[in-house]
């Protein structure tokens, strides 16, 4: 920092001005030759900004204070630049204060503090400053329990929304123990050590979660068999019946299924498998209009355990069934061409583009050059029909050649027989359904059954390493205060005013600035005659004001 007259080297040109006499001679030539300025110290005033910007310390400040009341008229609790009001004419724009305080002092008589010098009651933003400082002190200072009216209480503080963001920042830290502690309990080792398998874990089974969040965004299917059961039943005709519909021969069909070995408890209804179901009967039998039984899946569809077709007849009737797998994702049959080349027959987008792009990379077909590029060999010149294409372009490419699925084809024949015992079908289906673990990584994801535990654990270890931190600075406050009791005492003591001060923000000394030896020194001369000057200023205004009214 620098020394508190330091500044008066700025300042030199007071001890050379001229007598008061020459000066008015020098502003009258001004004023004759349009040149003259109502600011004859603007140089000096801004030297002094110059200096005051690079200098600190608390005897500057209020030596600034000062210099401002005496020189401007500047008052406590007035905006930084502004003056009392005078007719003098400006000193130009004053510097910022030595020590960057908005406020200057009133005066300099020895009297008591008073109560505009003084800011309101601390905030809980200032207590925080000061807690965060006793925490850092050097061993031997008391902590914000020991002293009475020392702090408010820690635990007040983190229950504060304030301190909230402070909390959660806090937390790994605070389970630490301070390694002046472990040198005085060997034993806390074993802690600092369970400590350790903590992060690790946590650290495991974050990685875990993370895994899992990225498995639950691909599609997870099993291949099951899904049993298809057909069947049908004949009403023979009973001429003795009383209703229409008992005196005609009927048949009826039935197509239900389950999967096989379904470990799950939830139980799938049938229809939510398929698409559409589609039942052709024979056409010379129940005519164009009549001969299909079609059902095809819509948004508000309800699914059912099975379907049932009943149609009048007495004969065998030969029937087809097309069912359409519900394929999620959905999937697509490739072109022929296509497919021998890939091997594959019917897939989902996503997995023919990267059995698509396995094949350029086996065939070393993306050009060496340009990386974006592919030079298609024969057989991608003959499916896609141009020598050289973009990677990119493949999805829009690939439109034009897969088609939809083919539905599953099954011909049954329904008899009418009445000793034909196998009036029953079966037809095994590879189906895909959804993988029983997803279920299981969606619920461990979702699960908060052990974080009230595991949280009120966590805040039982903060509490009693806060409590050990505590005993800790009890400790060595006894231990210094035993070693060095007058020493100890005077060190508390400029810790309790250091605090005091920056929670009231005081400005100023007092204590300096109650003695007479404070003002013999070279800056009190030079605030003196600036405040002189300025008195000699506004009177010389005032004398010229005086003048114009009389002359007008």
């Amino acid at each position: 920092a620098a020394q508190p007259n330091a500044s008066l080297e700025t300042h030199t040109g007071l001890d050379r001005a001229e007598p008061i006499e020459k000066e008015r001679e020098k502003e009258r030539e001004s004023r004759k030759s349009g040149k003259w300025s109502r600011e004859p110290w603007r140089g000096v005033e801004e030297r002094e900004m110059a200096s005051e910007e690079n200098a600190g310390g608390a005897r500057k400040a209020t030596k600034s204070k000062l210099f401002e009341f005496l020189v401007h008229g500047v008052r406590p609790g007035m905006p930084s630049g502004a003056r009392m009001p005078h007719q003098g004419a400006p000193m130009g724009p004053p510097g910022p204060p030595y020590g960057g305080s908005p406020t200057v002092r009133p005066g300099i008589t020895n009297q008591p503090m008073e109560t505009n010098r003084k800011r309101p009651a601390p905030s809980q933003q200032q207590m925080q400053v000061v807690q965060n400082r006793n925490r850092k002190k050097p061993v031997g200072f008391p902590g914000p329990n020991e002293m009475p009216g020392r702090q408010m209480d820690m635990r007040e503080a983190q229950s504060d929304p304030a301190f909230g963001s402070n909390t959660k920042r806090r937390k790994m830290a605070d389970k630490i123990l301070p390694q002046r502690i472990r040198e005085l309990v060997p034993e806390s080792q074993a802690y600092m050590d369970l400590l350790a398998f903590e992060r690790k874990l946590d650290q495991t089974i974050m990685r875990k979660r993370v895994d899992i969040q990225e498995a639950l965004k691909r599609p997870m299917k099993q291949k099951r068999k899904l049993r298809l059961y057909i069947s049908n039943t004949f009403n023979s005709a009973k001429p003795d019946a009383e209703d229409s519909e008992g005196s005609i021969a009927s048949w009826e069909l039935r197509v239900e299924g389950k999967l096989l070995e379904d470990p799950g408890k939830m139980k799938r209804k049938f229809s939510s498998f398929f698409k559409s179901l589609v039942i052709e009967l024979d056409k010379d039998l129940y005519g164009p209009d009549n001969h299909l039984v079609e059902w095809h899946r819509t948004p508000t569809t309800q699914e059912t355990d099975g379907f049932q077709v009943k149609r009048p007849g007495d004969v065998n009737v030969r029937c087809t069934l097309l069912l359409m797998l519900d394929y999620q994702p959905p999937q697509f049959k490739l072109d022929a061409r296509l497919a021998r080349l890939l091997g594959i027959h019917t897939q989902s987008r996503s997995s023919i583009i990267q059995a698509l792009w396995q094949y350029v990379k086996t065939n070393k077909l993306q050009d060496s050059h340009d990386k974006e590029y592919i030079n298609c060999d024969k057989y991608f010149q003959q499916i896609f029909d141009c020598p050289r294409l973009k990677f990119s372009e493949i999805p829009q490419r690939l439109t034009n050649l897969l088609l939809p699925p083919d539905p599953i084809v099954i011909n049954h024949i329904i008899s009418v027989d009445p000793n034909d015992q196998k009036k029953t079908a079966c037809y095994d289906i590879d189906v895909e359904v959804e993988d029983p673990l997803k279920a299981q990584m969606s619920s461990f994801l979702l699960s908060t059954a052990n974080q009230q535990e595991i949280a009120s654990l966590d805040n039982k270890i903060h509490e009693t390493i806060e409590s050990i931190n505590q005993l800790k600075i009890q400790r060595d406050f006894m231990l210094s205060f035993s070693r060095d009791p007058k020493g100890y005492i005077q060190d508390w003591l400029k810790s309790q005013s250091r605090d005091l001060k920056l929670m009231t923000d005081v400005a100023g000394n007092p204590e300096e600035e109650r003695r007479a030896e404070f003002y013999h020194q070279p800056w009190s001369q030079e605030a003196v005659s600036r405040y002189f000057y300025c008195k000699i200023q506004q009177r010389r205004q005032e004398l010229e004001q005086a003048l114009a009214l009389r002359n007008t």
